[in-house]
C-alpha cells in the first residue's frame, strides 16, 4: 500500500511559528502610531484600555470558571487583555523601554501557551497516525488471510476436479475391458453403472 507523501511549504511550516511574534509586535506598532497620533499623556485613553483590559481579563475569568468552563473563549479573552494592556502602554508611555519590556513578556507567554497547544496537538496527531497504521496493517492481515483461504479452496476445488477427471477416465477404460459386467458390480453393492455399447475388433 502506498502511503500519501505530505510535504509541506516552509512557509505553511514557519507561519504558526512566527505568530505570536508578529501578533505582539503588531500591537506594539499600533500602540505606538497611536501615541504619535496624541494618545500620549492621555488619561482619557488610558482609562478607556484600562477598563477594556480589566473587562477582557473578567471575562477570561468567568469563562474559565468550573468545571464547564470554555478554555478557548478564556484563551481569547485573555489574550485580548493582555493586547489592550499592551496597546494602552505602548500609546502612553514617553519612550520606548517600557512598552518594549511589555511586548518581551507578552511575545515569551504566547510562545509559552503556544508551546504548549503545539505539543498537544503534535500528540494527537502521532496517535491519530499510529491508530491509522493499526488499522492498515489489521486490514492488511485479514485480507492476506482471505487471499490465502480462497487459494485453499481454489486448490482443493482443482484436486477434487482432478480426482473426478481420473476417476472417470478409469471408469471408461475399465469399461472398455472385455468381460466388464456392470450388473456384477451392481450384485456386489456397488452403484449401477450405465452399460456402454463398445465394439471392439480383435
Amino acid at each position: 500500500m502506498n502511503e500519501p507523501l505530505n510535504h509541506h511549504h516552509w512557509l505553511t511550516v514557519a507561519a504558526p511559528k512566527a505568530a505570536p511574534v508578529v501578533a505582539t509586535s503588531t500591537v506594539l506598532i499600533l500602540g505606538r502610531i497611536w501615541n504619535a497620533n496624541g494618545a500620549e499623556h492621555s488619561v482619557g485613553n488610558a482609562a478607556l484600555m484600562v477598563v477594556l483590559a480589566a473587562g477582557s481579563a473578567a471575562a477570561g475569568a468567568f469563562a474559565s470558571a468550573g468545571h464547564s468552563g470554555d478554555g478557548i473563549l478564556a484563551g481569547t479573552a485573555f489574550a485580548t487583555s493582555g493586547a489592550l494592556a499592551l496597546a494602552g502602554v505602548a500609546g502612553y508611555a514617553d519612550g520606548l523601554p517600557l512598552p518594549l519590556l511589555l511586548w518581551g513578556i507578552a511575545t515569551a507567554v504566547s510562545y509559552g501557551l503556544a508551546v504548549r497547544h503545539w505539543r498537544t496537538d503534535r500528540r494527537d496527531t502521532v496517535a491519530f497516525q499510529r491508530g491509522t497504521a493499526m488499522r492498515h496493517e489489521e486490514h492488511a492481515h485479514v485480507e492476506r488471510v482471505e487471499a490465502l483461504r480462497a487459494g485453499a479452496q481454489i486448490e482443493v476445488a482443482r484436486e477434487g476436479a482432478a480426482y473426478a477427471q481420473a476417476l472417470a477416465n478409469a471408469l471408461t477404460a475399465r469399461a472398455a475391458l472385455p468381460g466388464f459386467d456392470p450388473v456384477e458390480l451392481t450384485r456386489a453393492g456397488l452403484p449401477e453403472l450405465p452399460a456402454v455399447d463398445i465394439t471392439k475388433e480383435h
